[in-house]
């Protein structure tokens, strides 16, 4: 009884940290709304600053709500700090056409540094400096460094639909909640706190808060797993992360009607009036054409499952 009352509490912790840091940055955005604007990929103007409250909603649970182990608090907070300040600056500066882990990859062995190798870099970083901190052994640290790494790109990979990357976190992360995983618990009350924003395509989690998402639920994962499920989950995101660069996901859901259904659930349907605030084309508040998203470049496969950036 006493796991489930922690468990409950972090949720709330989170969902009302990120809803405050959500109404905080939108009262106050920094360098002004058309910054923050993209448009998504059905033309719609929608801001990324949920990404940024889902990040810090998170690291102030992992800081705050009760029942978190220390070494959790610490993996956790700098976790969703760092994945999504990575995650932050490919979405506000991104340059290079390179497409994929791959193509970044590719392009850094050339010399060209894309956002997308440096979000790789700090995010591989990141995920080993939680997994040092989750566990003593060294086999187990690497382990633990790719579990929260490859978490934090997969679920980017899912960020491509109104409130898709949330809803895969909500189900990848509900056999976490059933086992008692606290900070997981917080860490999907964070993002499920501003799904209502991603849905009414209002707000997008962009690669902010898709990493830090991810990121938040790999740590959750690493913090008590045995060395062969630390094994078994690295393998299983490593291998969704190779078939994103061959496989469409989207076309997948589409293709799949109980996934489609899921998808699809909540989402403002084509033949619904548009948000108050928001328009139908792709310009900012400046009057300038909003950077392309990258829902729009998702429209087109084979591009539409590569990881943003």
């Amino acid at each position: 009884m006493l796991g489930m009352r922690r468990t409950a509490a972090a949720a709330v912790v989170g969902a009302v940290a990120a809803r405050g840091a959500y109404r905080l940055l939108s009262v106050r955005t920094p360098g002004g709304a058309g910054r923050w604007t993209r448009a998504n990929n059905r033309g719609r103007d929608v801001t990324l600053l949920e990404g940024p409250a889902v990040s810090v909603g998170i690291a102030a649970a992992a800081l705050v709500a009760p029942g978190i182990p220390a070494r959790v608090r610490v993996a956790g907070c700098g976790a969703a700090l760092g994945a999504g300040a990575v995650g932050l600056h490919d979405d506000l500066n991104e340059r290079g056409t390179s497409k994929g882990f791959r193509g970044h990859l590719t392009a850094l062995a050339r010399g060209e540094v894309t956002t997308g190798a440096v979000k790789i870099l700090g995010i591989g970083a990141t995920g080993l400096a939680a997994g040092a901190a989750l566990r003593r052994d060294p086999v187990d640290r690497v382990l633990a460094g790719v579990v929260v790494a490859g978490a934090a790109n997969v679920i980017n990979l899912f960020d491509l639909r109104p409130g898709r990357a949330t809803k895969a976190a909500l189900i990848g992360g509900a056999a976490g909640l059933r086992r008692g995983t606290v900070f997981g618990a917080a860490a999907l009350g964070a993002a499920a706190a501003l799904l209502p924003e991603d849905l009414g395509e209002r707000a997008m989690l962009g690669d902010a808060g898709a990493n830090a998402l991810g990121a938040a639920l790999g740590v959750a994962t690493a913090a008590s797993a045995s060395r062969g499920r630390l094994v078994a989950v690295a393998a299983t995101l490593a291998a969704l992360t190779a078939a994103s660069e061959k496989i469409s996901f989207t076309k997948v859901i589409a293709a799949t009607p109980p996934l489609r259904f899921l998808d699809e659930l909540g989402r403002i349907g084509p033949d619904q009036n548009l948000v108050p605030g928001s328009s139908s084309g792709s310009s900012t508040g400046s009057g300038q054409r909003a950077p392309e998203s990258r829902a729009d470049r998702a429209a087109a496969p084979p591009q539409d499952e590569l990881p943003h950036g």
